[in-house]
């Protein structure tokens, strides 16, 4: 390992280019900051979950040219009130008022959002689309964060971040073999959440952790943010709660992100591995409950599950990323799945009894699923700026626990990034007046 290479920065140092640190750099440049930031990722997978993004919630009282209908600040408070086990109301208000400038900040940066009557996306009021999704946006940032001069390293993972003897903060980075001494006055962590770190997901997802897919990044694994926890910073949240969806069990171990999500749920039956029914108990019929399952998932035997239907549930689905098992029998669909095909059968027989569209219209198909995690409910304590300590803020996911302690909403991902990222560069830039 070559020698520690020390370079001087009397800006403000981002660490993490995810969405929320491109906020938070491109809000500290303009602000007249001399900004740096370093992206552990290389440049193709840079931007973090948010690559796979869509929309973003936000409060507006009258339709917009993108956004329809209205949805009031009140309405948008009290639905993150729904997810939130106390938390901070005052921060939560804040999220709220502030989500209604994001569209215009976005398109300042030179990022295009969707209008409702072009495309396939969905009918929203409480949202606003993407135009070309997530990457398109991730670019665009970057383009305008480059263009006004902020720098950025890429391959570049911070591993420590300690008080400087000369005053500021002292960052480590590695960079392959080679490891650099930073020193910056200000410093924005936006490095992501533990959610990819397998040794993490070990100690608190309990037995079947290792079957669980992450549905972002690998390089969102939380282990910046635990030194700064053994280094004495404050916690918040349950790091054994997370955000999980079902999602397809071909996919990939990391990075499969929207598309590998199973939404046809609501059109079929779910057995496990052994072909016994799985359900949700009080899930209201024909809802996705995407979360639900992603956990009941992961509590099946080998964290595995799969979803029957027959040809009408199939038409009834939306389009998927990868196709579903289909067989002309249920008996030639079990041996596809390894599931026994009397117990597969007997689920089957059990579910029609009931169900508004039994299973009976050959050829019958399934999804093999797996839980995909989001995220985890778990970060760094934070005040209205932000921070940390004295020049030291957080930004992002690993923010989250401060605005919301359980579940999710919609596009609230992205609406939480812009908002912190955006106060974490504004009072880091203060800082250095």
């Amino acid at each position: 390992m070559s020698a520690p290479e020390d370079i001087a920065a009397e800006g403000v140092l981002v660490i993490g280019g995810g969405f929320a640190g491109l906020c938070a750099a491109i809000e500290a440049r303009r602000r007249g900051a001399a900004v740096l930031l370093a992206e552990s990722a290389p440049p193709a997978l840079r931007g973090g979950h948010a690559r796979h993004a869509r929309n973003f919630r936000i409060a507006h009282g009258a339709p917009l040219w993108h956004t329809p209908g209205a949805y009031p600040a009140a309405e948008f408070e009290a639905d993150l009130a729904r997810i939130s086990d106390g938390g901070d109301a005052v921060l939560r208000r804040i999220l709220v008022a502030e989500s209604a400038g994001i569209a215009a900040w976005l398109e300042g940066c030179g990022v295009r959002l969707q209008a409702p009557d072009i495309g396939v996306l969905p009918f929203s009021r409480r949202t606003a689309f993407l135009l070309g999704g997530g990457k398109a946006m991730i670019n665009a940032l970057y383009a305008t964060a480059e263009r006004i001069g902020v720098g950025v390293l890429y391959d570049s993972d911070v591993v420590a971040v300690a008080p400087a003897p000369e005053g500021g903060w002292a960052a480590e980075i590695a960079a392959g073999a080679a490891r650099r001494r930073m020193t910056a006055r200000a410093v924005v962590v936006a490095s992501g959440g533990p959610g990819a770190d397998p040794a993490w997901r070990r100690a608190h997802f309990g037995p079947n952790a290792d079957r669980v897919l992450i549905r972002g990044g690998a390089h969102s694994n939380g282990r910046l943010m635990q030194k700064l926890i053994e280094s004495g910073a404050g916690a918040v949240g349950d790091p054994a709660s997370c955000h999980m969806v079902a999602v397809d069990a071909r996919g990939p171990e990391v990075d499969g992100g929207i598309v590998t999500r199973i939404t046809a749920i609501p059109h079929g039956l779910v057995v496990d591995r052994h072909g016994g029914r799985v359900e949700i108990a009080g899930a209201a019929p024909g809802k996705a409950h995407y979360a639900q399952w992603g956990q009941r998932i992961a509590q099946c035997p080998q964290g595995e599950a799969s979803l029957i239907l027959d040809a009408e549930g199939v038409a009834r689905s939306l389009p998927s990323a990868l196709p579903p098992i289909r067989r002309p029998s249920l008996e030639t669909l079990a041996a596809a799945l390894e599931i026994d095909a009397a117990a597969l059968a007997g689920a089957v027989e059990a579910f029609n009894l009931d169900a508004p569209r039994p299973i009976v219209r050959a050829p019958f198909a399934a999804f093999p699923m797996r839980a995909g995690l989001t995220f985890v409910h778990f970060g760094l304590a934070v005040d209205a700026d932000m921070r940390l300590a004295p020049n030291l803020f957080a930004a992002g996911m690993i923010a989250a626990p401060n605005f919301f302690t359980r579940s999710y909403l919609a596009g609230l991902g992205l609406t939480l990034s812009a908002v912190t990222g955006r106060r974490a560069g504004e009072a880091a830039a203060r800082a250095l007046v």
